[in-house]
């Protein structure tokens, strides 16, 4: 048997390092020869949990099955680690003493059959290793020291020739950005979260993400029973019970404002507000409060939102706003946002609502940075979510290999709402975890004039009521 050991010292409470480590998931994040981890059993991560952990040897790689063996809150964690060649039990045991917390982790190894009689020569190798991996890798994500992120030179210069950029947008962007990805060990147990659009496509994906990691949830639906059934599942598969319902349709203001009203009645402080909920309308058509159904839930809805929950955000609080690449092809212009009907083009509809919350985004980064709250857009890339299929058949078609899963549409907005390093950044445009020009063309560029004319119309809608919103455009502008 080989018995390695190494002990780091980590400025962080031990409920924060065992609930990280717990999700032996992570290793994929701090161990440099892992390739991909992955929880492999069904519910709450508990003793009996089972993960699959791929690594990397010299030549090839090799797949471990680990099992939890025990759990003490906040004080140990035992896996044990099966595979072909050998056999491990991992042991991280987390102490505390006269103020500071240490982390010891032992592994014991067990070769198979004739690899027993080369222990000697794997030491070397195997020490190494675990030097690396704890403390190099482990220790650094849990210190957690990361900076604000930045758009490095290479994403920079692909932006600016267009192409190279857009194919980011594709799983291969994903995978390539994944490889530079800072770990996440920041404990958001308990952190309040609203998200819109949770029960289909990104939402969905995010809404499994966030509720495994623990966080207090209050989702947003149109639909009563896929509502109630993404609860009861999420509660299920994660051991989370602070998980909330609220139905809204967010293309009616008059059910924007209600869910506002409840939400400030419930005067519960909310940490992170994921704007999310959206659809792609190929048809024109209006909501019953007379506005088209672009404008109203993917630009109006969020914003009255936004301002409507200004009270529950404080020092600290998170807002993402879900945009979209397509936002890339379009420039801010005011008049056209409200479509009519003649002419009217969903893609290009959803494209011009996008560009406009992008820049309402730098607007209230600006504004509410006095307050110390964050608010950023991200972006998905391409994604194969239910909507992408039913809205843009043709694209959906043609595309499809390169599409990017849910859960990797998803990550930055979890990221966002996560990570310390993210709310470092105020103001930006994300893609992969990496602030992005919000501009690829120099023809989209908006001027400051119809920046504040943008600002102006929508301080304008916003504190108009509902009833009265049919009235508030030109009649030539709802008729065909």
């Amino acid at each position: 048997m080989i018995k390695l050991q190494e002990t780091i010292h980590v400025n962080r409470q031990p409920a924060d390092i065992y609930i990280y480590l717990k999700n032996f998931a992570s290793c994929a994040e701090w161990d440099p020869t892992v390739i991909e981890a992955k929880l492999t059993s069904a519910g709450p991560i508990t003793v009996g949990s089972e993960f699959r952990v791929k690594c990397a040897l010299p030549v090839g790689s090799i797949t471990l099955n680990y099992t939890i063996e025990e759990l003490i809150e906040n004080e140990k964690i035992v896996l044990r680690g099966t595979s072909r060649f050998f056999e491990v039990l991992d042991t991280i045991q987390i102490q505390s003493t006269a103020g500071a917390v240490h982390l010891i982790y032992t592994a014991e190894f067990e070769f198979n059959g004739a690899l027993a009689s080369l222990e000697k020569q794997f030491r070397p190798g195997l020490i190494k290793m675990g030097e690396e991996s704890i403390q190099h890798g482990l220790k650094i994500a849990l210190d957690d020291n990361f900076p604000a992120p930045t758009q490095s030179r290479k994403s920079s210069l692909e932006d600016k020739l267009i192409v190279p950029g857009i194919s980011r947008f594709t799983r291969r962007g994903y995978r390539l950005g994944r490889k530079i990805w800072n770990p996440v060990s920041a404990n958001i147990t308990g952190k309040h979260v609203l998200l819109t659009g949770s029960t289909a496509g990104l939402g969905l994906s995010a809404a499994r993400q966030l509720a495994s990691m623990g966080a207090s949830l209050t989702l947003v639906a149109r639909d009563k029973q896929k509502g109630q059934d993404l609860v009861a599942e999420l509660k299920q598969a994660t051991g989370n019970t602070d998980i909330h319902l609220e139905l809204a349709d967010l293309a009616l203001m008059s059910d924007t404002d209600r869910l506002i009203n409840r939400l400030k009645k419930r005067a519960t402080p909310i940490d992170v507000c994921i704007n999310n909920a959206g659809a792609l309308f190929n048809e024109w058509a209006q909501t019953a409060e007379g506005l088209e159904r672009s404008f109203a839930l993917l630009l109006l809805s969020p914003y009255r939102l936004l301002l409507g929950i200004k009270p529950l955000l404080s020092a600290g609080s998170r807002v993402i706003n879900v945009v979209s690449g397509g936002m890339y092809t379009q420039k801010l212009n005011v008049d056209e946002l409200h479509t009519r009907s003649r002419g009217y083009t969903g893609a290009v509809a959803y494209a011009r609502a996008k560009r406009a919350m992008v820049v309402l985004t730098e607007e209230l980064a600006r504004e509410w940075d006095e307050d110390h709250i964050v608010v950023n857009s991200m972006h998905p890339g391409w994604a194969a979510t239910p909507g992408v299929e039913s809205s843009l058949p043709a694209f959906y078609r043609l595309t499809q290999p390169l599409l990017r899963t849910p859960e990797e549409g998803a990550d930055t907005m979890v990221w966002l709402a996560a990570a310390t390093e993210a709310g470092k950044a105020t103001g930006q445009l994300f893609l992969d975890r990496e602030p992005h020009n919000t501009h690829l063309l120099t023809s989209t560029r908006e001027s400051d004039q119809e920046r504040a004319q943008l600002l102006e119309m929508m301080a304008e809608l916003v504190n108009t009521r509902p009833s009265k919103l049919a009235g508030f455009f030109e009649p030539s502008e709802q008729a065909a």
